[in-house]
């Protein structure tokens, strides 16, 4: 019997030391390193003519939250509303103009909306800033072109070389409305080979830095980065205020951080630096 009692506790300690050697194995597989729930990529869409201040923006904004990475898409509003319409993953979308963002937002007329596009949250949208349509000239200003008076005399007479935007480009399409004001026919001109096209706001500006080009319309921001002569600016009679909406998408996965860096940009900070290259904040 004792020894039948002494054979089944040996049994019994065996286990009991099986069982404990087991255990690290299985406590490490229990701590497993997750990675930082709280790290997050937010994707801008924004205007090309925001490349130098939202690059800006976003190393005072690694201070802010560390944890949020931010990846731009700059390009003309145009392009970016048609990316983001064809499925584009975006969180933020700046555009140079009203139009192309109405065009994504469900709650305007069917005139602003034709196709009802329900893209953006229409509860986060804001006027951010507001930019000038400049007139620029490369350096020793060849034609002596000095206002928009002298460029409007200067096509008429087929005695420039003149850079704008493309007709979906926002730049473009506030140059149309100073053409129209001074009643100048564009596929005329363009014709007789007295004007040359850039597919967003940074080509017009190349163009005219080069000296490929006589004179050009682009941003004021835009002159002021690339150290460019401003020789006139637009009135709002001749091609209406220039205003850069900005909006949420509604298929954001991280709303709500891209709502925190949509309100750092209208902070005082944020404000500084669109304020030293010409924008005027309006939030």
């Amino acid at each position: 019997m004792k020894k039948w009692i002494a054979g089944l506790l040996t049994v019994i300690l065996i286990a009991a030391l099986a069982g404990c050697a087991a255990a690290p194995a299985d406590e490490k597989e229990t701590f497993v390193t997750d990675p930082d729930p709280e790290s997050v990529e937010v994707i801008v869409f924004a205007a090309a003519s925001m490349t130098e201040t939202l690059e800006e923006i976003a190393e005072l904004y690694k201070d802010v939250d560390p944890n949020v990475t931010l990846t731009f898409n700059f390009d003309s509003s145009g392009t970016l509303k048609t990316q983001i319409e064809e499925g584009a993953v975006c969180d933020l979308f700046i555009s140079a103009a009203q139009k192309q963002m109405n065009q994504l937002d469900v709650t305007q007329d069917e005139e602003k909306n034709p196709d009802k596009l329900d893209f953006i949250d229409p509860d986060t949208r804001v006027n951010l800033l507001e930019n000038k349509v400049a007139l620029c000239v490369p350096e020793n200003n060849p034609k002596n072109i000095n206002s928009y008076d002298d460029l409007a005399t200067a096509l008429e007479g087929n005695d420039i070389l003149f850079a704008m935007g493309n007709e979906d480009v926002p730049v473009g399409q506030y140059t149309r409305k100073i053409f129209a004001y001074y009643q100048l026919d564009e596929a005329a001109l363009a014709e007789k080979g007295v004007i040359t096209y850039g597919s967003n706001v940074k080509e017009v500006t190349s163009q005219i830095s080069e000296g490929a080009v006589d004179a050009g319309v682009i941003y004021q921001t835009d002159a002021y980065s690339a150290n460019l002569t401003i020789v006139d600016t637009a009135t709002e009679d001749m091609c209406g205020k220039v205003v850069y909406p900005a909006a949420v998408l509604k298929n954001s996965e991280c709303p709500e951080a891209a709502q925190a860096f949509l309100d750092f940009l209208k902070t005082e900070e944020a404000s500084k630096v669109f304020e030293k290259v010409g924008f005027t904040p309006l939030s």
